[in-house]
């Protein structure tokens, strides 16, 4: 299996701007470039990289490196498209804290599905990262929030492409997405009644593939940095900026 990080980036994207970058992944952390802490996590997990992001000297170095497509499916899509093997790992670029132990943990014990998502506890984000502020749903069995690692069957997600084209042309239209997913399943996550096994019920039959989430108890896999306030809990903007 090969890993695909996703780190392109908007024009004008705030963070970027403010540190002279490309896009926020390669904002610097502790002398690195951020997504230089993904890769070499994914790397010494023995996966092999693809990377779609601004050209730019990192280590270590991907695998493949492929131009920024402007936006997330077309970088997904680009990246899907150069991988090996019928399975990928698709990862964001902006996790400082991910570990090797914590990407061999999902590879592990993911279920067999076309696509298997990690979702991550609030009580052990808050354990784990006291402090941060993170979104999170709630749901029968406790509140999750979204994990920066998912696993995808390149087949079947060639399959789904068109909705995820379609859901992302409809992300300012609320009404639009609220009637891609039924308005009775949005209505029971609102309310805090819907369970897993159910949005994963829902999840397959919109995507047409199998569907998993993976609850996961690294919290470091639903942790990143992209907005001013993540840095003003790490306590470290000043010492960011200054690195520039």
């Amino acid at each position: 299996m090969e890993a695909i990080v996703l780190a392109g980036g908007k024009p004008g994207d705030p963070l970027a701007k403010a540190f002279g970058v490309a896009s926020k992944t390669l904002i610097p952390y502790k002398g690195r470039p951020l997504v230089e802490y993904t890769l070499e996590a994914l790397a010494q997990s023995g996966l092999d990289v693809v990377f779609v992001g601004p050209k730019a000297n990192l280590y270590p170095s991907p695998k493949q490196a492929l131009p920024d497509r402007g936006g997330i499916v077309e970088n997904l899509e680009a990246g899907v498209g150069a991988a090996a093997g019928e399975k990928v790992l698709v990862a964001t670029g902006d996790m400082p804290f991910l570990t090797p132990e914590a990407v061999r943990w999902v590879l592990g014990n993911a279920p067999q599905a076309g696509f298997v998502y990690c979702v991550i506890r609030k009580d052990d984000v808050e354990r784990r990262f006291p402090g941060m502020r993170r979104t999170y749903a709630r749901v029968r069995g406790g509140q999750f929030t979204g994990g920066n690692i998912a696993l995808i069957d390149k087949k079947l997600f060639y399959s789904a492409l068109p909705l995820l084209k379609r859901a992302l042309a409809l992300r300012k239209q609320p009404l639009a997405l609220a009637q891609m997913i039924g308005f009775g399943t949005l209505l029971r996550v609102i309310l805090g009644q819907a369970d897993i096994p159910s949005l994963e019920a829902r999840v397959s039959q919109i995507l047409g593939v199998p569907a998993r989430a993976l609850i996961t108890p690294y919290a470091e896999v639903g942790v990143d940095l992209d907005k001013e306030e993540d840095l003003v809990w790490l306590g470290g903007g000043a010492a960011m900026s200054n690195e520039r």
